[in-house]
């Protein structure tokens, strides 16, 4: 996916140089690429083509990368550190920034529509269709501003799960379900998958808030302690460390078991259901 991406967005030396500089800056040398590799073992399932889910790994990454330059904006949670690395906006400005999150939110779809990923061309406009939907208003937009909302306020923990179907979850999903779809899968298969993305998706989300809790800085690559230090609600707050690891795994547990009538096609799946819950970083 590095050397994919790599290729994919437009050259540092191509006009406007600093824009797209900032573009791969953003994207490239960090990063678990785990929506990518959700795809990838999501294609499997539907034996897809690697060519087709290069591609759909790409935009989905380049949706989660812009995410993450607008997330870090003094405007929302004012952070200096990603992936190791400052911020956008910290190395460049906070107008590169803004239109970093643009380009790449552009690009995505651009990949999406200028390439064959589907055998049936309707079947690839409900791709677009889907993409759209989990980073708009009903997806992962509209999670960050229930995420700003609710700071500083009580939320439940039904109301927090709410909203990290949104706003982590709605791309994890839509990453597994492009993924199927660059290949053959049956009604059933991809409800199954999709039974998988949502476990998976809120589990990320809980290892998240405690690695947030228990890891440093220098391990995560941005800062840690950020949620309880702004006053945001977390399944840590909420649970407590442990209730919040025991939430963790009862996820995982529900995503496996989702696969399971996928047989040995799910390999990948299952692997990363265990490094998303099981992860240090």
């Amino acid at each position: 996916m590095e050397a994919a991406l790599g290729r994919l967005l437009p050259a540092a030396s191509v006009a406007p140089s600093r824009l797209h500089e900032a573009m791969r800056y953003a994207t490239l040398e960090g990063g678990k690429r785990v929506r990518p590799l959700l795809a990838f073992a999501a294609g499997e399932v539907g034996g897809a083509p690697a060519e087709r889910l290069e591609l759909v790994g790409a935009a989905v990454e380049m949706i989660h990368a812009y995410s993450l330059v607008h997330d870090d904006l003094p405007c929302m949670d004012d952070d200096v550190l990603r992936r190791g690395k400052p911020t956008v906006h910290v190395a460049f400005d906070e107008a590169t920034a803004l239109l970093v999150g643009d380009a790449l939110q552009s690009l995505a779809f651009q990949l999406l529509s200028e390439h064959t990923l589907a055998d049936d061309p309707r079947a690839q406009l409900e791709m677009v269709r889907l993409l759209a939907i989990a980073a708009g208003s009903r997806g992962m937009a509209g999670g960050q501003q229930i995420d700003l909302d609710s700071t500083g306020k009580g939320l439940a923990v039904e109301a927090l799960e709410h909203m990290h179907v949104h706003k982590t979850g709605a791309l994890i999903r839509t990453a597994v379900l492009l993924g199927a779809d660059c290949g053959t899968v049956s009604a059933e298969e991809r409800f199954l998958l999709e039974r998988y993305a949502k476990a998976i998706g809120l589990a990320f989300q809980v290892v998240d808030d405690v690695l947030d809790s228990e890891g440093s800085t220098a391990t995560l690559g941005k800062t840690a302690g950020k949620d309880s230090n702004q006053g945001k609600a977390t399944y840590v707050s909420l649970l407590g460390i442990a209730r919040a690891k025991e939430r963790a795994e009862s996820l995982r547990g529900e995503a496996q078991g989702a696969l399971a009538p996928l047989g040995e096609r799910a390999a990948r799946l299952r692997e990363l259901a265990d490094f998303i819950v099981l992860r240090k970083f």
